[in-house]
């Protein structure tokens, strides 16, 4: 009797420890099935909705003129060579107007530069290179618009990451001092939500630095584009004049 007794009780602790590790390795699956965006989702909510919901804010409104930027970039690009070569056809061929009417129908900085050279041509080479130089200007300052904002984004995310840190570390001590000994499970919670402000302060910043960087080079290079084709107007203006 007491061997049918022991082993019953020895099946029976065979049967618990199974299912228990059976219920710790559907657990643990369940926690690696998570996708990406439910961790962050939750992370997020974790880390409280006063400073990671400015943040978030920041991120919204900086993709937001991210995108607008890189919207009028793309459309203000134009083949710098192929209007140069149909602008000096129209010269050679139609004279002024000629010209003036492709630069109407083409879209773009370079294009309107040229209109503005054009326009000017009967003042004098003079006049018309000032007008290229100070239409350019103007046109750089379109290409430049709301760029400010974007860094400012940039700037502004961290430190409201590090603030929401600080805050939360500052709310861990006061709760040491209240209870007067220092226990991890009593802070725990306070630290984890103050770091999670930080590192999605960080990881706004770093996303809207991509998206910054790869604007101020477009507008680079179409600023160069733009005092290369003006130039070339220049020079065209000097030989039709001859």
């Amino acid at each position: 009797m007491k061997k049918i007794s022991f082993s019953l009780a020895a099946a029976g602790m065979f049967v618990m420890g199974t299912t228990t590790a059976s219920a710790a390795m559907l657990q643990e699956e369940a926690e690696a099935s998570k996708g990406f965006t439910q961790v962050l989702k939750e992370q997020f909510i974790q880390g409280g909705p006063a400073f990671m919901g400015i943040v978030l804010l920041c991120l919204i409104l900086g993709l937001a003129v991210a995108i607008e930027r890189i919207i009028y970039l793309n459309l203000a690009t134009t083949n710098s060579a192929k209007l140069k070569q149909q602008v000096e056809d129209a010269l050679a061929s139609g004279g002024v107007e000629a010209a003036k009417e492709v630069c109407r129908n083409t879209k773009g900085p370079v294009a309107s530069i040229y209109y503005q050279g054009l326009d000017r041509v009967d003042e004098g080479l003079e006049s018309a290179e000032k007008a290229v130089v100070a239409y350019g200007g103007v046109q750089m300052g379109q290409l430049e618009k709301n760029v400010s904002w974007l860094s400012l984004f940039i700037a502004i995310a961290p430190m409201l990451g590090f603030m929401g840190t600080v805050i939360g570390m500052i709310q861990a001590f006061q709760k040491i001092a209240a209870v007067g000994n220092l226990s991890a499970s009593l802070i725990a919670g306070d630290i984890q939500v103050a770091l999670l402000t930080t590192v999605f302060g960080l990881i706004t910043a770093i996303i809207l630095q991509i998206f910054y960087n790869y604007i101020i080079a477009k507008i680079d290079s179409i600023v160069n584009d733009m005092e290369d084709s003006s130039i070339a107007l220049i020079d065209m203006l000097a030989a039709h004049k001859k």
